[in-house]
């Protein structure tokens, strides 16, 4: 069993008590079950289908062909169309589909017609399509995955680097600290945004290169704060007790140092994270982040930019972008209420 100390649940009961970071931290929990679960409820894949008595769960499977059904082919099975030939059969077999049945890269074109389609609750496109006639809810759920994952993934990256050279600067000073502070000042003069664009120039960039590239310079924020907190700390009585009986330096770091400012590294996480998913968006809003067709919420607002008589597109991306960072913005206000020391602050 998990045992926590009774400091920390306090912490939580009062961050339970500060119900728009609470709220938003359900609703956030609730947007992340269903990104990572998106095939079950956005997906051309159907859940289930039954037929001539067995039982096929094509979402999380191998590639099922239409020869499978006798559909007179063998490339991937259209599951809406074999629903309506189930339907039509009027037969014991049936599909259940998702309730958003296409996914992020199928293009969904009519005869005679040219997309961007608008909103159609009898088609299924409840947002409506892009340019080439992918579901926008679809690349909206998807790209919000993919930014999601990609925020974390920075935020440990520029975390772990951050706090070791940070709390090691505060701890050891001297000229250590003094030649890494000149290094981080010359090192955050360097131009990000140009940096990448020579690097699109050079190789398509893909998921790990941009995390490499943001994390090669973000880690710089996190450990001026870091080395602040560990020069305050390290003045602390117990670590002067920790030096006098032989700890090593590693042990009081990383034992006892760090643990002692969880405080502050929580409280930056959630406004690290939306900073995450703000520059990924903005990356691929200029063309330079995720190659085509990777669903992107930056890619739709450049669409929705290319095709303003088009509102739905830009008016979705835009409505999700101020749902996520306004709830990730309540949960950071409220996680640092929460750990705040001085019990009479409030945000309102």
């Amino acid at each position: 069993m998990i045992s926590l100390n009774p400091v920390t649940i306090k912490k939580i009961k009062r961050f339970r008590s500060i119900k728009r970071g609470f709220w938003s931290f359900i609703v956030l929990l609730l947007l992340l079950f269903v990104s990572f679960f998106a095939e079950i409820f956005i997906n051309s894949r159907a859940l289930v289908v039954v037929y001539n008595g067995n039982i096929y769960l094509p979402t999380y499977t191998k590639m099922i062909p239409g020869s499978e059904f006798n559909l007179g082919y063998k490339y991937e099975t259209n599951y809406r169309k074999l629903k309506e030939k189930f339907k039509k059969e009027a037969s014991s077999n049936f599909v259940i589909m998702p309730p958003v049945p296409y996914n992020p890269y199928e293009n969904d074109l009519k005869i005679n017609s040219y997309p961007p389609f608008p909103p159609s609750f009898k088609e299924k496109h409840y947002l409506g399509t892009d340019n080439v006639g992918r579901d926008i809810l679809a690349r909206l759920v998807y790209g919000f995955r993919t930014a999601i994952i990609f925020s974390f993934v920075l935020l440990f990256m520029n975390y772990t680097i951050g706090i070791t050279i940070g709390c090691t600067m505060g701890y050891f000073g001297g000229k250590f600290d003094l030649i890494f502070q000149r290094i981080i000042e010359i090192w955050s003069n360097v131009p990000v945004l140009y940096v990448i664009i020579i690097i699109a120039s050079i190789v398509i960039p893909n998921f790990m290169i941009l995390v490499l590239i943001m994390a090669f310079f973000g880690w710089i924020g996190m450990t001026w704060v870091m080395r602040t907190m560990t020069y305050k700390e390290k003045e602390r009585e117990y670590i002067l007790a920790l030096r006098s009986l032989g700890a090593s330096h590693a042990r009081i770091i990383f034992k006892h140092i760090i643990p002692n400012t969880i405080s502050v590294i929580v409280t930056y996480a959630p406004f690290a994270i939306s900073g995450g998913i703000v520059s990924l968006t903005s990356l691929d809003y200029l063309g330079f982040g995720l190659p085509a067709p990777t669903p992107s919420w930056g890619e739709l607002l450049a669409q929705g930019w290319q095709n303003m008589e088009a509102y739905w597109i830009s008016a979705s991306v835009v409505t999700a972008l101020i749902i996520t960072l306004m709830t990730v913005t309540f949960i950071g206000e409220g996680i640092r209420e929460a750990f705040d020391p001085k019990l009479h602050t409030v945000y309102e």
